[in-house]
């Protein structure tokens, strides 16, 4: 009988802010001001729409189209309210641009991390259009510090290097550092047990799912080129979107015949919507609803305001030809075993009542699992290795002792 793993429980901050790397506090004050900007132009557009539908409806009624605009004393103000933020903006933009490189510097913190991670997860394609300094850009990072790659002598900063390489792939709107979750890190814990070096993917979860994963390959081929010892066991361990961006990776390494994909023995994925999400798809319909009507037609681009990545959970969509009517499933090469986890809030015994089992809160049981009634788009994952985990959350797969010692017996 195999043993219960062992779970090793640490404090959620039991990395210190002081290890993280250093910020620079003007580039995060241009990048509130560049967002306030932002919304206040937002909130102008949108109540100038608002009050052009109503001005115009005598005229839409007729057949005229909608105007977003209005004219005379109405349109000038509107206009002098966004060009007053615009140059107040650029003002504030300028002047903390031009503050030297070494004031302000000061520590990351976890709670800092945490919230660009959210905001970069909801507007980050937005962020990076813009040139925003708060848009993250992607980095393989071990205990929060990325690895410079760029640079001939970055194996040398590898503590320990083994022949076990395990990469942890995040999910929307969360960040790598989020692996340890209740005081427990499943990378950690296989590191210390197996001897796994793990290191994490930290990337911009706004920007869509095809584009991370390109981005995501060369930083994995850079990564194994300098590889300090042979490596011979390879896995990614992607959870939600992080298995969605880990997907989209193997098919650009596919293409563009990347020897890293070669090297890959194992991907498991923790809770991840291959076949999309309820609650995206929920959005993109009250999007479509708010349009039916000149009233509510406005207020459609607040639902616009949706990150790339958001927007791609609605099917799971990890092509970007996928955008184009084309099928979305795309399965794993022939030589990586793929393992699927799903969850559900509730216990087997509802599946045997008759009920559906209903998913972790934000995914589906079969769309975690690349379950799909069409055989097409199933992702053909052998039922030997999905496993459903009950009574667990989104999040908890992060923690939970019954998906660590799936992992542990999967890829020790």
């Amino acid at each position: 009988m195999t043993p219960a793993p062992r779970i090793d429980v640490l404090p959620d901050d039991a990395l210190p802010d002081q290890a993280l790397p250093t910020s620079r506090i003007g580039d995060d004050l241009r990048g509130l001001a560049k967002l306030l900007v932002r919304g206040v132009t937002t909130t102008t557009d949108l109540a100038e729409s608002v009050h052009a539908s109503i001005l115009g409806l005598p005229a839409q009624l007729t057949g005229k189209p909608r105007s977003t605009r209005t004219r005379g004393i109405p349109g000038i103000a509107y206009q002098g309210v966004r060009s007053t933020a615009g140059l107040i903006g650029s003002g504030v933009d300028n002047v903390l641009a031009r503050l030297p490189s070494s004031w302000g510097q000061s520590a990351l913190s976890h709670r800092r991390e945490a919230m660009l991670a959210v905001l970069n997860g909801v507007m980050g394609d937005h962020l990076a259009e813009t040139g925003n300094p708060l848009a993250l850009s992607a980095a393989l990072r071990i205990n929060g510090r990325p690895l410079a790659l760029d640079q001939q002598s970055w194996p040398s900063t590898l503590a320990s290097p083994t022949s076990r390489l395990l990469i942890q792939v995040h999910g929307l709107c969360m960040n790598d550092l989020q692996w340890r979750h209740r005081g427990h890190d499943h990378g950690e814990q296989l590191a210390a047990e197996h001897g796994y070096t793990a290191v994490n993917l930290h990337y911009n979860s706004g920007l869509s799912i095809a584009s991370n994963g390109r981005v995501f390959s060369m930083l994995l081929q850079q990564l194994l080129d300098g590889w300090p010892v042979p490596i011979k066991r390879f896995a990614i361990v992607g959870h939600s979107m992080g298995g969605l961006v880990s997907r989209a990776a193997i098919l650009d390494a596919t293409r563009q015949s990347r020897s890293w994909v070669q090297q890959l023995d194992q991907i498991v994925f923790l809770g991840t919507p291959h076949h999309g999400s309820p609650l995206e798809r929920a959005g993109t319909m009250l999007q479509t609803a708010l349009g039916l009507t000149p009233w509510t037609a406005p207020f459609v681009r607040l639902g616009e305001l949706r990150s790339a990545g958001i927007q791609d959970l609605r099917h799971g969509t990890i092509d970007d030809a996928d955008h184009r009517g084309i099928p979305t499933a795309r399965q794993l090469p022939a030589g990586i075993r793929g393992y699927a986890i799903a969850a559900s809030t509730q216990a087997a015994t509802a599946a045997r009542a008759g009920h559906t089992l209903r998913g972790d809160g934000l995914v589906p049981v079969a769309s975690a699992l690349g379950q799909h009634s069409d055989p097409r788009l199933a992702l053909r994952i052998s039922t030997s290795r999905q496993r459903l985990v009950e009574q667990t959350g989104h999040l908890e797969l992060l923690s939970s002792p019954e998906v660590y010692k799936h992992l542990r017996r999967w890829l020790a």
